[in-house]
């Protein structure tokens, strides 16, 4: 690729959206020597980044975090899209794909506390923050004795309101605490056998114009085939099983011994029961092992079953 050539990466402008689409820029650098200037950085708002006061399920569910990064591809303002995995919906709007992933970062949830040393530790009706409803459901699940509430805000604001006593707990991907320079707050890391992840969390995804043969290239030299297999079965799942904010779903798959090991959940949202599925299988077989997962537990699923 010509030194000349410059590329302009849409990001949002939380500090947890700037530092991956810092390392985006650093990868792409690094991949074809060009310097941050032929890189440009081009923060959007976006309407999830506007809506603070309640909770992203009510407001439209996934969507809310890429919309206008959306339209700033198609106008050609950007060139590519830099996200996180999980905020992107199961489809997209037509013009757009997913060129893929950079390597994945830890997927495990962290618990944050200055009361317990652990979830199992809280007393008895603590408080414990959380946006997520799939973290909602899985902490209901575990510890139906404590009160579980609506907690908004970027990864610092959460610390914020934690240290000012709003909440006694809360939860946050270890992935974005590790990109923010911010581990030491973590008090215990959840195992992912116990509090399965969401779907894409841990992995930065980039989308690009549909066609566009220039920057798919460029960017070919920094994208991780194994994070791309193991979102392609996670994302099958989601779309199969619901795909919005509005579904406690968790998900997560990964390469071992060559072979793809695919889990799967679904909870009621009060946590008072769950449904999950395994599934192993080659990597090329991905989606198809994700499909195939997703319409196990739906055939599983009582007709109420998301109902409160």
């Amino acid at each position: 690729m010509p030194a000349s050539s410059a590329f302009v990466i849409g990001t949002r402008g939380s500090p947890l959206a700037l530092a991956q689409a810092h390392e985006t820029q650093r990868r792409l650098g690094d991949a074809h020597g060009l310097a941050p200037e032929q890189l440009l950085l081009q923060i959007i708002k976006t309407t999830g980044d506007r809506i603070q006061d309640r909770a992203l399920s009510e407001a439209g569910g996934k969507g809310l975090f890429t919309k206008e990064l959306d339209v700033a591809l198609l106008e050609g303002s950007i060139d590519l899209a830099v996200h996180s995995a999980k905020d992107l919906p199961t489809a997209l709007p037509e013009g757009i794909a997913i060129a893929g992933y950079l390597p994945r970062e830890d997927v495990r949830d962290a618990f944050i506390s200055l009361r317990a040393k652990s979830l199992k530790d809280l007393p008895e009706g603590a408080v414990v923050g959380s946006a997520s409803l799939r973290r909602q459901a899985e902490i209901r699940r575990l510890r139906p004795d404590l009160k579980v509430t609506l907690l908004r805000g970027n990864v610092e604001t959460r610390l914020a309101k934690l240290e000012r006593g709003e909440v006694d707990a809360t939860l946050l991907a270890m992935a974005g605490l590790r990109r923010l320079g911010l581990t030491e707050h973590v008090t215990d890391v959840l195992d992912v056998d116990d509090f399965l992840p969401a779907v894409g969390q841990g992995a930065i995804a980039i989308t690009i114009r549909t066609g566009d043969n220039r920057v798919e290239q460029a960017i070919r030299p920094i994208l991780d085939p194994e994070t791309g297999y193991a979102l392609a079965a996670e994302r099958a799942f989601l779309t199969v099983m619901d795909g919005s904010c509005r579904t406690p779903i968790a998900g997560h798959a990964r390469i071992v011994g060559g072979e793809l090991d695919m889990r799967g959940l679904v909870l009621r949202p009060d946590g008072s029961e769950s449904l999950d599925v395994r599934r192993h299988g080659a990597p090329a077989d991905a989606a198809a092992l994700g499909r195939e997962a997703g319409l196990d537990l739906r055939s599983r699923m009582p007709l109420d079953f998301l109902e409160l």
